[in-house]
């Protein structure tokens, strides 16, 4: 096995909280220059930036994997990866049909722009996409893995947004494959979350919004073959010698 960064956590100009700065040449340049090995673009409630990003990232050495960060009708962001393009924009279409239509306000809210490898704009969306859709935190992991996906529980440690904060105990039967903490938590600060993950594998991503957000020390150490959706997969379910390591120094997993 072989041991890799990986950020499953980073959003695009598509998503309105996010600025300008974060397209997809410069997204897949920060990742080459941090030695970050394998991304997740997870825009919200949209996946219309991972094919650009996608592209960006050809001959790159870094991997693209495809998601979403949900949010649902209780307020709770769950970061969704698929396996393919296709299967984000398929998964992507149940996730528009349970958004309110609510028009985005610019000057309120920020530009949710849809770009090309070369951030060419290509579109912008209408309809604001940082809102809760009309499925509940657990029908959104179950549709999920109904598509092959992946579901992390975002940032539980936030007193906003989070399963802890709105629901509270992740209930143990909840089948949700990992769960993230902030990455500006100290060690001892997450290891006070831990019991919270319930054995679920601890994931430390960026949330970036900003260039400067990406920094291999907001990654999750993994060992995988290679770096890719199928390998993660494996790693998260502890499959054949592929781990999730402790994001925080020692492997406490």
């Amino acid at each position: 096995m072989n041991l890799y960064h990986v950020d499953l956590h980073i959003h695009t100009v598509l998503s309105p909280c996010a600025e300008l700065d974060m397209g997809a040449p410069e997204i897949i340049a920060r990742c080459r220059d941090e030695g970050i090995d394998m991304i997740a673009i997870t825009d919200h409630n949209s996946a219309r930036n991972t094919e650009a990003l996608s592209r960006a990232s050809e001959n790159s050495g870094v991997e693209v994997i495809p998601g979403l960060e949900v949010q649902s009708s209780e307020d709770i962001h769950i970061v969704c990866l698929m396996p393919d393009g296709k299967t984000a924009r398929v998964f992507e279409d149940w996730i528009v049909e349970r958004l309110p239509c609510i028009r985005n306000i610019p000057d309120k809210f920020g530009t949710q722009l849809v770009i090309d490898e070369n951030n060419i704009i290509t579109e912008e969306s209408d309809i604001l996409l940082v809102q809760g859709i009309d499925a509940t935190a657990d029908e959104i992991v179950d549709r999920a893995r109904s598509f092959g996906g992946l579901s992390i529980l975002a940032h539980i440690d936030r007193p906003v947004y989070s399963y802890v904060a709105v629901l509270g105990m992740i209930p143990k039967d909840l089948e949700v494959d990992a769960v993230e903490l902030s990455a500006n938590l100290s060690e001892k600060e997450a290891l006070q979350w831990l019991s919270e993950a319930g054995g679920r594998p601890v994931i430390r991503s960026s949330d970036a919004h900003r260039i400067p957000d990406i920094s291999i020390e907001r990654t999750t150490p993994v060992l995988l073959k290679k770096p890719s959706f199928d390998e993660l997969g494996l790693a998260i379910k502890g499959i054949d010698g592929r781990r999730v390591l402790w994001p925080w120094g020692q492997d406490r997993t």
